[in-house]
């Protein structure tokens, strides 16, 4: 069966149509341009997506599915979540398709780009959109308020709206086989890997585990296009592990590397990485992997004037950014190639929105000002990207506080190795988060010394949910001591940072 078996007079009963999967199941069949009624248990008032509806002529019965929903249907779609002992899907009398059988049906119609790694895919992904969208090429968007979408069958189901283009965030949660269906089901063309650092490891086990996860990008593209960066080892080595065999592109900085890291190579050895960005810079391991001669290449970075020169293959470009950080040089190298590669672009029509792009809600945002005292929040919540924003916070603005919010995915190593960054680079230090108090508990026992960097707080046991560490009380009374300690800069990092940065309007009043 495909989608030219229906007729577009043929009309969708769709359940579930509050949840993520109903939402887009709902749109992409009315995109097509057939006939759709939803349901919902959820009233009107409650229904989480509703926003997204807007412009569609989609009726939706909200509580109790009359009987009226099964009548004027033609096909009944039921979400994969509930029982076939429910009364609902007993009512059913229609022919059902399953969420499967809308991906198999209806494909992805247009050209897709994924991204994917560890730390980036967000701010990469935004602004990959922002330059398609500038030179009038539309991405197709969930435009599900308030979700990232990044996982499961949300970027598989977002292939298929309208749309010029797919410009994919590809996550996992952690969960092997995710990343391979997202890029097998969205028949994607082409991708970008933009690191591949420790994270979810309470999930996966081991980092090995976790970048495999990641190689499912490259396994499922092979014969086709990647842009890497070509200062990872994991990713290059992955590359060579897989053999891939299809066009490879790599970028790279060219700075001088400040730091020595440590990261497992994919034959099982120890690298030692001179590092420019955390477990990326300059590396050799036996088995042969090592630092290659890359295609794209960023000099004379200038962090203070926000600029670099771009090496190509077509010549010298001068890049002018709107966002701060060593580490979204390389976010935006990736998208330049991106925009070039993919979206066949030329360069000059590239700059001009890269120029005016402003970073992404949660990332190196600045909040407001207290008492003379900026605030800033990021979204940080594994080792290395913690370490590599406090760095650059570090460089371009000198002393700070930093606020904890995290709880790592990948248990109390990483949270440890979090709370070592954050007190490396930070002036003061104030964990708002239950796991980084009693990190600093422990700190403070071993070093008294480390009393007058290190502030408590009363702060509950919070159950942590993912990487959210605290909740709003903690966030506040955390950005509140942070206000009271003599340092004119603080960062609040973490998930709930982000999620309850508005705590500083309740602070200024």
């Amino acid at each position: 069966m495909d989608e030219s078996d229906f007729n577009k007079d043929t009309t969708f009963g769709v359940i579930g149509v509050c949840g993520a999967n109903g939402n887009l199941i709902a749109r992409i069949l009315k995109d097509r341009g057939f006939n759709v009624i939803g349901t919902d248990i959820s009233k009107k008032e409650n229904c989480k997506f509703a926003s997204s509806f807007d412009g569609y002529d989609i009726e939706v019965f909200h509580g109790e599915t009359p009987e009226e929903f099964f009548e004027r249907s033609d096909y009944i779609i039921p979400p994969a979540s509930l029982s076939k002992d429910s009364e609902v899907y007993k009512r059913i009398n229609k022919p059902i398709l399953e969420l499967t059988d809308v991906i198999n049906i209806f494909k992805a119609n247009k050209p897709v780009f994924g991204i994917t790694g560890t730390n980036g895919k967000t701010t990469t992904t935004t602004l990959l959109k922002k330059v398609a969208e500038d030179n009038g090429i539309s991405p197709c968007k969930h435009n599900l308020e308030g979700m990232q979408g990044n996982a499961e069958f949300i970027p598989i189901l977002q292939s298929r709206l309208n749309g010029d283009v797919g410009i994919l965030e590809v996550g996992t949660f952690g969960v092997p086989g995710t990343v391979g269906r997202i890029v097998e089901n969205t028949d994607m063309e082409a991708g970008l890997i933009t690191n591949i650092t420790p994270d979810h490891l309470n999930d996966l086990g081991s980092f090995m585990d976790y970048a495999n996860v990641k190689g499912e990008f490259i396994k499922e593209l092979n014969g086709k296009k990647i842009i890497v960066n070509g200062h990872d080892p994991t990713v290059m080595g992955l590359l060579r592990k897989l053999n891939y065999d299809g066009e490879v592109i790599t970028f790279g900085v060219d700075e001088r590397p400040d730091s020595i890291g440590l990261k497992e190579c994919v034959c099982g050895n120890e690298i030692t990485v001179k590092e420019i960005i955390s477990g990326c810079g300059y590396y050799f391991c036996k088995c042969g992997i090592t630092t290659p001669q890359v295609d794209y290449i960023a000099t004379n970075v200038n962090l203070n004037n926000r600029t670099f020169d771009l090496h190509t293959p077509e010549g010298k470009l001068t890049v002018k950014m709107a966002i701060d950080g060593l580490h979204n040089v390389y976010n935006v190298m990736g998208v330049i190639i991106a925009a070039h590669e993919f979206l066949n672009l030329p360069f000059d029509k590239i700059l001009e929105p890269i120029s005016t792009f402003t970073g992404v809600e949660g990332r190196m945002e600045k909040v407001d000002k207290i008492n003379d005292k900026t605030i800033f929040v990021d979204y940080a919540h594994n080792p290395a990207g913690v370490q590599t924003v406090l760095k650059e916070f570090q460089k371009l603005f000198g002393d700070f506080t930093t606020v904890i919010t995290v709880s790592s995915e990948s248990g109390y190593s990483s949270d440890l190795d979090i709370f070592n960054s954050v007190l490396k680079f930070s002036k003061f230090v104030v964990p708002a988060s239950y796991v980084s108090q009693k990190i600093a508990i422990e700190k403070l026992n071993e070093n008294p010394r480390l009393n007058d960097r290190i502030f408590l707080n009363n702060i509950t046991e919070f159950k942590k949910d993912g990487t959210l560490g605290a909740d709003r009380t903690d966030v506040y009374n955390g950005i509140k001591k942070a206000l009271n300690l003599d340092c004119e800069m603080i960062v609040a990092i973490g998930e709930a940072a982000t999620k309850f940065k508005s705590v500083v309007d309740d602070l200024k009043s």
